[in-house]
């Protein structure tokens, strides 16, 4: 079984989805069969590598709420994150373009860590308050996982996976994608937003039932033979 995570590394709901997705995969029986893809989604396509002034000011102009409301919004956040044992301080987030975060992420599929890069920019942007979209902390966060600096700095100062990021958001938009975090399994379910576990397990074990349906062996009682050997309920052949 494959899921494919359209997500943003800013993106407040795709890290709390990635815990209630964690918590889901680790209740479903067959876990160890699933791949887990993460595709590329930018939420400000057009964000400079830093963004000037405070998260909750730039919540406020996006959105047309007051200050206050937009505090009320990301202090929310906080404490539903906090039920996730994730910890967010809006307060020392500084914004900015999500791309080469992306092809980052790109790189380090190529060593089969792609998950733990994907966690290490999310912690380092919402609990860190590192500058997500600089190089200099693209090549920090990456070294901290033990990627070579050289390496991570050459991919960054060219264009490689620049295409494979814009090849999945334009596989985001023909699925209709408009909002992440959006769960995609075996290209036939959808999952929109930071849904509860229950609610991805339950689809996980669809998936899996569809690709994986019962077929009958064997000779029926409607042939005339002693295949009705079977209790229903408290009715038993004798």
């Amino acid at each position: 079984m494959k899921v494919e995570i359209w997500s943003d590394i800013v993106c407040p709901w795709c890290y709390i989805g990635k815990r209630r997705f964690e918590e889901a995969l680790s209740r479903f029986e067959h876990a160890a069969d699933v791949e887990v893809v993460w595709r590329s989604f930018e939420l400000d396509p057009t964000a400079p590598a830093r963004r000037e002034g405070s998260h909750v000011h730039h919540l406020a102009r996006k959105y047309g709420m007051s200050v206050d409301q937009a505090q009320a919004a990301s202090d929310n956040l906080t404490r539903t994150a906090e039920k996730e044992d994730l910890f967010m301080d809006f307060s020392r987030t500084q914004g900015g373009n999500t791309f080469d975060g992306h092809r980052l992420i790109h790189l380090a599929a190529q060593h089969g860590r792609q998950d733990e890069m994907k966690e290490a920019l999310m912690r380092a942007y919402f609990s860190e308050g590192r500058a997500i979209g600089e190089t200099a902390t693209l090549v920090d966060v990456a070294a901290e996982l033990g990627f070579d600096p050289d390496e991570v700095r050459e991919v960054l100062a060219g264009d490689t996976y620049a295409d494979e990021v814009r090849a999945e958001e334009r596989d985001g938009q023909r699925l209709g994608i408009t909002g992440v975090p959006f769960f995609v399994v075996d290209r036939a379910y959808g999952v929109s937003g930071a849904q509860n576990p229950d609610v991805l397990l339950e689809v996980l074990e669809t998936a899996w039932a569809a690709a994986h349906p019962l077929t009958m062996v064997g000779i029926t009682a409607a042939e005339g033979t002693d295949a009705d050997v079977v209790c229903e309920g408290d009715a038993c052949v004798i």
